[in-house]
């Protein structure tokens, strides 16, 4: 059981969004660096949500859903 990117988002807003929307799916996700994107460094340190390997199709069309 491997995390994948799914996607990056420059601010922490977006990505708890993104998150609650792929949980409330009744996805499992999760947040990595959002501790360094929240120094300052943007778009330079993006916050990337990952998934399993096996949910990354699913979660997928969620996030396209969601708009992200």
């Amino acid at each position: 059981m491997a995390l994948v990117e799914l996607a990056r988002f420059d601010n922490q807003v977006e990505a708890n969004l993104a998150l609650l929307y792929l949980e409330r799916a009744g996805l499992g996700a999760v947040l990595f660096d959002t501790e360094m994107n929240s120094f300052g460094w943007g778009p330079m340190m993006p916050i990337r949500l990952m998934v399993l390997e096996e949910d990354l199709a699913e979660a997928t069309t969620a996030l396209e859903d969601f708009g992200a």
